[in-house]
């Protein structure tokens, strides 16, 4: 099978203290996930999950290792519009109305009028935000905004899309959306990476888990299997013992 992405000893570091000092969020990430595959990643708060996303998906650069999205650079404007991305936070900040906005995004995507006026249409009927669709985004509930987010992400059908922590804040109409929005975009052969501290709300709908900690992959293997008969908290404890005794973790 054909990798969507491949990062080898990926390492990220960000200055503090003037640039006398760096701290590595990404420590040597290896991992690669194929063609169609939905990926979820797990870590604790400040492992480096968000910061492995946002370079895979090319918003930021790496300063060690070799990455591969979609056979290129994430940083190639060609690569880069075939990829969809949902931050960790939403944009509530916009003036605009709901289609307004997803319209405006759809124009800046490249998208012609009868095609974009038909994908948001589609996309605020499977939100379930046809009803809101003038409201401005900065006045909806939470629950509107993550939906919102995620029409960003998928709204140009790409081939590639990162959720980070796109489960959070969802309401029962939301995560109703998700799954319709994934078994969409999977039947179109899309493959799907997201980031949460939650697998639990990804392990029915992922076909691997990995663990991210301390910037470096743990483990990676299907959901049920690495967390069989163990909760997170076990897991991750039973990971960083075995990184800090140099014994082999589970791989795929």
């Amino acid at each position: 099978m054909t990798s969507a992405f491949a990062c080898t000893n990926l390492g990220r570091r960000y200055p503090v203290r003037l640039g006398l000092q760096s701290v590595h969020a990404l420590r040597g990430a290896t991992l690669s996930c194929q063609k169609g595959w939905t990926l979820a990643l797990a870590g604790p708060n400040g492992s480096g999950k968000s910061t492995l996303l946002r370079v895979l998906a090319g918003l930021e650069p790496h300063d060690q290792g070799e990455l591969t999205v979609l056979g290129g650079s994430p940083r190639d404007s060609s690569i880069a519009a075939r990829i969809g991305y949902c931050p960790q936070e939403a944009p509530t900040h916009l003036e605009l109305g709901f289609r307004e906005a997803l319209l405006l995004a759809a124009a800046l995507r490249g998208m012609n009028g009868t095609r974009a006026t038909q994908r948001v249409d589609e996309l605020l009927s499977q939100l379930k935000l046809t009803a809101h669709a003038k409201l401005r985004v900065s006045r909806g509930s939470g629950g509107m905004v993550r939906r919102f987010a995620l029409a960003l992400a998928f709204l140009h059908e790409p081939e590639l899309i990162f959720l980070d922590e796109a489960t959070s804040g969802l309401d029962a109409e939301g995560f109703q959306a998700l799954d319709l929005l994934l078994r969409s975009a999977k039947a179109k052969g899309c493959t799907l990476v997201a980031a949460s501290h939650l697998p639990a709300d990804w392990t029915g709908r992922a076909d691997r888990l990995a663990v991210v900690l301390d910037g470096r992959i743990a483990a990676i293997g299907q959901p049920d299997e690495l967390l069989a008969g163990r909760d997170l908290l076990r897991l991750y404890g039973e990971l960083a013992a075995n990184h800090s005794n140099n014994t082999q973790v589970p791989s795929a």
